[in-house]
């Protein structure tokens, strides 16, 4: 598995932030924001063309703000999108849901093409499988259709998110085109998805964690965090980052505070010795 304490790593022979700026639920506020997080200093950006949770014709305006003042490159970014089912849509979909499935991926593809003005994008990923359990042929016809993006160069990496262990298990044993990432919502109650984590280090995976602070709010306030904080001149919000870093996942932050993006990139100023990382990512167990 690749050392994410670094601001980018190679991964696939593609270069990718360590560090995602997740733009969910922004509404109204998602072009400020996505343009106040590329302007802190994040290159990587996690949307969806998923107008229920997100507006990603807002972020791909933002991010053409920010390549218009000539600071940042295409290259320098890292743009990574969603194709998502119809019962995970509202009624606003990129798609025709009478079409194929094959079909409304190249469609919602399309339009996520559109969104950003780009020819290309750097990571797209399954939503969610179809099913809660298994995968299905929907599944499976959206993975090749996805795999065939790929080989086409209109995507540089594909990967799968909201995914159970049998389920990835089953992708890496069956697909053409392994996962380059997971994303995941990571609890500390399951130290932190270690069983999904191990089984992406041992397939050149890649473990992207969201909802670090927001599903694990206790743990933030246990008295071990609160004694690394203290210890570490940093907030808990800046260990759990660090801790994430260091175990070697890509975390993502959706922070609407600009004070809040500087100190999460800060957490790349911290390390955690070895029996710190090991009381955070056993903080729910003990």
């Amino acid at each position: 598995m690749a050392d994410t304490s670094r601001p980018v790593i190679e991964h696939r022979g593609e270069t990718v932030p360590t560090f995602l700026y997740g733009t969910a639920w922004k509404e109204d506020r998602t072009e400020a924001l996505t343009y106040l997080a590329l302007s802190s200093g994040f290159l990587g950006i996690d949307t969806a063309n998923q107008r229920r949770h997100y507006d990603e014709a807002a972020v791909g305006q933002a991010v053409r703000h920010a390549l218009a003042e000539g600071d940042l490159t295409r290259s320098d970014l890292f743009l990574q999108t969603k194709f998502t089912f119809a019962p995970g849509q509202d009624h606003r979909l990129p798609y025709d849901p009478t079409a194929e499935v094959t079909t409304q991926v190249q469609q919602s593809f399309e339009s996520s093409l559109g969104h950003f003005k780009t020819s290309y994008l750097n990571s797209y990923i399954l939503h969610s499988p179809a099913s809660s359990r298994g995968l299905t042929e929907a599944d499976w016809e959206v993975w090749r259709t996805m795999e065939t993006l790929q080989k086409s160069g209109a995507v540089k990496l594909i990967g799968i998110s909201n995914v159970g262990y049998d389920q990835l298990q089953l992708l890496v044993e069956k697909s053409e085109v392994k996962p380059a990432f997971v994303q995941n919502r990571c609890f500390a109650r399951t130290r932190w998805d270690a069983a999904i984590r191990e089984l992406c280090h041992s397939n050149d995976i890649i473990y992207q964690g969201f909802s670090l602070l927001t599903a694990n709010a206790m743990m933030l306030n246990r008295p071990e965090m609160q004694q690394i904080s203290q210890r570490r001149g940093c907030s808990a919000a800046q260990i759990v980052f660090r801790f994430a870093l260091q175990a070697g996942m890509i975390p993502l932050t959706g922070t609407t505070n600009g004070g809040h993006m500087k100190e999460d990139l800060a957490a790349y100023d911290i390390e955690l010795s070895p029996s710190e990382f090991d009381i955070i990512e056993n903080i729910a167990v003990n």
